[in-house]
């Protein structure tokens, strides 16, 4: 069997402690759960901006996928034709 994970304090101050009050009553939630969810999500979205700029670097090296990307820009500007 699995140990409860250790309780955990910290000081919000009076804007963090008023964003959670608002998130727990938007969401219907306890403050505590609506501090785990807010973790959760903000690490999630951590994870993804990370991954987006490693895909972006990697894409950036890639000389098929910057040829590839100017003649789709070069084709959009024919595309739009004069103002």
């Amino acid at each position: 069997m699995a140990s409860a994970p250790h309780p955990l304090s910290l000081r919000l101050g009076r804007d963090g402690l008023s964003a959670l009050d608002e998130i727990a009553r938007r969401r219907g939630l306890s403050r505590a759960e609506a501090a785990r969810q807010a973790i959760t999500e903000t690490a999630e979205r951590e994870r993804r901006r990370t991954g987006l700029a490693a895909e972006a670097r990697r894409l950036m090296q890639d000389r098929d996928y910057l040829r590839e990307s100017r003649e789709v820009a070069d084709l959009m500007e024919t595309l739009r034709g004069p103002w």
